[in-house]
């Protein structure tokens, strides 16, 4: 991944992590597009199948819990699910394993601490998706 590619990549997980905090939501203006440009510059490196796998692996997963319990999750974490799913799909199944599990890990711990702060329950989970996904790519350039 080229420095360019890193810092779009970057500015994209943080413009998302902002949006969600802030407004509680993660709008397709921001999950679609950096989907589609991920799974084409994969296809582009020659990283396309892994991606496709897993951006659908992790978009299938995600659209299961969202179905099975819509509070818990919503419609734009699964949208997210496909973006960086690509993502770390594109640098492999361990990566693609450890962002998978760090970021529920992430939203439960983040979730703790403002029970205990502030007795609220109820967290934004796209920041723990990005910032999962960006901790497993980055682990797996340097």
């Amino acid at each position: 991944m080229g420095a360019a590619a890193c810092a779009v990549t970057l500015a994209w997980l943080a413009a998302l992590c902002v949006f969600d905090v802030t407004e509680r939501r993660l709008p397709n203006w921001l999950t679609v597009p950096g989907a589609v440009a991920i799974l084409a510059g994969a296809t582009l490196a020659g990283q396309g199948a892994p991606a496709t796998a897993g951006a659908a692996a992790l978009f299938a997963l995600y659209l299961t819990v969202h179905l099975l319990c819509p509070t818990a999750m919503g419609a734009g974490d699964v949208k997210l699910a496909a973006g960086v799913g690509a993502l770390t799909g594109a640098f492999g199944v361990d990566v693609w394993v450890l962002a998978a599990l760090a970021a529920p890990i992430l939203t439960a711990s983040w979730s703790i601490v403002e029970v205990a702060r502030r007795g609220e329950s109820a967290v934004p989970h796209g920041p723990s998706m990005c910032l999962a996904t960006a901790a497993a790519v980055s682990l797996a350039v340097i």
